[in-house]
């Protein structure tokens, strides 16, 4: 294992029971794997010192043979290159200005995919794949397939060897890489990619060699066809209740960097059983409306495919400059819904939506969708909000790919429908820059940034709370109101017991008198280099308690305060330091507060236990809870190795135990 803060590692953790580690010696860890672990990608985290590590993803395969890459000598030219069996999964690192070469046998007819899997396990690879015959003679190349990820297919034409060379395309060295080479089946697609919940749905799953029950199907990849068969699946059954996303492989391989693509998608993975193997599928979009194929032809806007409402409609550019058109008509007057799911279930296409009426006139255009917020990147190419429209009317939709593209692999899937007020909650790391984890020492805090996709037209509260919390660990339930960001606060108590383990983060609110649950999705920075927003989600939020005292801790007097809205409120603040090395100033500052709401920075002294906090809530602040908390920084003793006659610092940052601020209506206005 290579990283930051790795010192004394104890143990590894894996998100499934399957998955152990043992520890042989400094930083290298055997693990072992249960028959019984499906193959997929599972988040491993390093335990040691400094409490939990990031997650990085560990990737589980069934019937490959793992080789790593010779280290000994060289595989940088053609003669050169490294013989492998098909049906081998390689794992290696990229040599700088080098390119790795790999030479596998074939049979006449054989059906060979190669997969080189960088991004979709955490690796800033760019990786670019090339396959040679015997003579040198290129057949196939590719670059970006899965996100960055190439992949190659082909048809063994004659008897002999092969070679595959691989490197990054700036020729970096030192990313590692997962290189695939297997004629064991494969699924491109599903089709349909949306399923109606409870209800058993045929699908038609494409691929290659998908084995005695496939047939050739219509369509083709790069000029070679794809086998098709059909399965019956069923969606999982607490998806719509919970709103939540179900997943074997980790999504992260849905654009040319991790996306949280999948941060607003209801729904789950395939899998599939092809002669005895199981194989992974594609993500899939659950909902509780009946399904529409889509009918080709349907590319004239004269004669549109007719729909009804609430309308989820199964569609693909079947080819290029394909133009889907739809005809529906309104029951009444006021906003509808209109989405189009492409890069979330990972459709490669980037498709827009227009709205005409019956006559001719353009009512409405919707485009990219979803919240960008540091290394958060819930910001997709899939179309997405409300257009209002008459009663009675006929009006026609227009789905299409911006760059005119078609094929097998561009689907979506189009909804429509009156709005149902709902919300999509995810989590990621605060603060800290790159790719960490929460952390807490005794008597310490921890802030997470709260991303909320509402959709609906939703503008309730929404309250956050933690399940499965251990002894010592809190969170105070957290309400954001009519906002699409806030914090959550985690803090510890000073006799906290040590802990590392996942916890349970749940978000609630109401749709009238119905109360919304939903689990919150949690997600994890990939990279450290500000210039990119990169992202991907977890299955589990996995918390650290270390025995050792914080450097400070802050919090309010009260935690609930009422507050006329127009006015100013003040709140003491106490100041703890647990270390007696540590008696410095503390700069006192409010990131991020809700809408409607403003704070001031203050200075603590290093003679100070206490200060005043001042939030002025302006006029016209919606009445409700607002959840609120300030964030100290401050130059703390602390360094790894100290040279002797220092007194080295580091800059902290800690949250507040948080408070929250019950905003009222004025009593004129109210009397009003």
């Amino acid at each position: 294992m290579a990283g930051n803060d790795l010192e004394e590692p104890t143990a590894l953790i894996f998100d499934h029971p399957g998955l152990k580690a043992e520890r042989l010696k400094d930083r290298k860890f055997k693990v072992s794997i249960a028959a019984n672990v499906p193959a997929g990608t599972y988040d491993l985290r390093v335990v040691g010192k400094y409490g939990v590590s990031n997650p990085r993803l560990f990737a589980v395969s069934s019937g490959l043979v793992e080789v790593e890459k010779e280290r000994k000598k060289a595989n940088d030219t053609p003669e050169t290159a490294q013989v492998v069996a098909v049906n081998t999964a390689v794992n290696g690192v990229a040599d700088g200005n080098r390119e790795d070469f790999y030479r596998f046998a074939a049979k006449k007819g054989q059906r060979v995919t190669a997969e080189c899997r960088a991004q979709q396990l955490d690796s800033f690879l760019d990786a670019t794949m090339s396959l040679t015959d015997a003579d040198g003679k290129l057949i196939a190349s590719n670059g970006d397939y899965f996100g960055r990820d190439p992949f190659v297919d082909f048809i063994a034409p004659r008897d002999g060897d092969y070679c595959i060379g691989l490197h990054d395309l700036s020729y970096r060295g030192g990313q590692p890489y997962r290189l695939i080479v297997t004629d064991h089946p494969q699924v491109e697609n599903v089709f349909p990619r949306v399923i109606q919940a409870g209800k058993p749905t045929t699908l038609t799953v494409y691929g290659r060699n998908l084995g005695t029950r496939a047939k050739p199907s219509e369509w083709k990849v790069n000029d070679l066809p794809l086998d098709a068969l059909s399965e019956e699946v069923t969606a999982p059954a607490d998806l719509l209740s919970t709103g939540a996303y179900h997943f074997f492989d980790h999504p992260a391989a849905h654009s040319v960097l991790p996306t949280a693509a999948t941060c607003t998608l209801t729904g789950f993975q395939t899998r599939h059983t092809i002669d005895g193997r199981t194989v992974n599928g594609v993500p899939v979009l659950v909902t509780d409306t009946p399904v529409t194929l889509e009918h080709e032809p349907n590319d004239d806007p004269t004669a549109p495919q007719k729909i009804g409402l609430p309308a989820v409609v199964a569609g693909r550019f079947d080819r290029e400059r394909d133009a889907d058109w739809y005809e529906f008509e309104t029951t009444a007057d006021g906003a509808y819904s209109f989405d189009v799911y492409c890069e979330r279930i990972g459709g490669r296409a980037d498709p827009y939506l227009v709205v005409l009426d019956d006559k001719d006139q353009r009512v409405g255009e919707l485009d990219d969708y979803g919240h960008r917020m540091n290394a958060f990147d819930g910001h997709l190419r899939d179309p997405s909000g409300s257009i209002n429209l008459a009663a009675k009317r006929k009006y026609r939709v227009l789905v299409q790919d911006r760059y005119r593209r078609g094929g097998a692999r561009y689907q979506y899937v189009l909804t429509i429908h009156r709005p149902t007020p709902d919300f999509y909650p995810a989590v990621i790391h605060g603060q800290n820059p790159g790719p960490a984890a929460t952390v807490l020492r005794r008597g310490d805090a921890q802030a997470l940034d709260v991303v909320i996709h509402a959709q609906g037209g939703y503008t309730g509260p929404v309250t956050f709370t933690a399940e499965g919390l251990p002894k010592g660990l809190h969170v105070a339930p957290t309400t954001i109101t009519n906002d699409t960001r806030g914090s959550l606060v985690l803090w510890a108590d000073a006799d906290a017991p040590d802990y590392v383990g996942p916890i349970k983060l749940i978000a609630s609110g109401k749709r009238g008198d119905e109360v919304i649950r939903r689990e919150v999705r949690g997600y994890t920075r990939v990279t450290s280099d500000q210039q990119y927003s990169a992202s991907r989600p977890v299955r589990e939020w996995v918390v650290a308690v270390l025995p050792e005292p914080a450097p400070f801790a802050l919090r309010f007097e009260k935690d609930r305060v009422e507050v006329e809205a127009g006015k100013k409120v003040e709140l003491k603040l106490r100041v703890d330091r647990p270390r007696p090395e540590f008696q410095g100033p503390i700069t006192v500052t409010q990131p991020a507060l809700p809408s409607g709401i403003k704070g001031m920075q203050v200075t603590v002294g290093g003679d100070k236990s206490e200060t005043t906090i001042t939030f002025e809530v302006q006029a016209g602040t919606r009445p409700g809870d607002h959840t609120v908390t300030v964030v100290g920084q401050a130059q703390v003793p602390f360094v790894k190795e100290a040279k002797p006659g220092t007194k080295p610092t580091t800059l902290a940052f800690r949250p507040a135990q948080p408070v929250t601020l019950v905003v009222t209506q004025p009593v004129t206005a109210a009397k009003k």
